[in-house]
């Protein structure tokens, strides 16, 4: 979604909320171990993040990763999520999928 530089903010974060959906864990397997999924912490919002890296706001993603606020989903996550058959916010910001867990562990 990077060659939406010249899109209007508020369009751009209009069609990513769109495009946000709940997801099975099941489906989001394959690209797991493809090393595409990335989980956002509950602390931040999904769409704010998605439009960041969208915008390639290097900056910010950067304190996000630094901070583990936003990372490549671990073994651990993968294993609990399949476990107990979790259901995940999720958006494409290709080549990424970022995944959001908003039930309580």
């Amino acid at each position: 979604m990077n060659e939406n530089f010249d899109v209007e903010p508020q369009v751009l974060k209009a069609k990513i909320t769109a495009e946000t959906a709940r997801i099975q864990w099941a489906e989001l397997a394959k690209f797991y171990a493809a090393g595409q999924l990335l989980t956002v912490s509950g602390e931040l919002d999904l769409i704010e993040v998605a439009f960041a890296l969208a915008t390639d706001q290097k900056a910010q993603f950067a304190d996000w990763l630094a901070g583990s606020l936003v990372h490549r989903v671990s073994d651990d996550e993968a294993m609990y999520w399949h476990e107990q058959q979790r259901e995940l916010w999720a958006v494409v910001i290709s080549p990424w999928i970022l995944v959001q867990d908003k039930q309580p562990q």
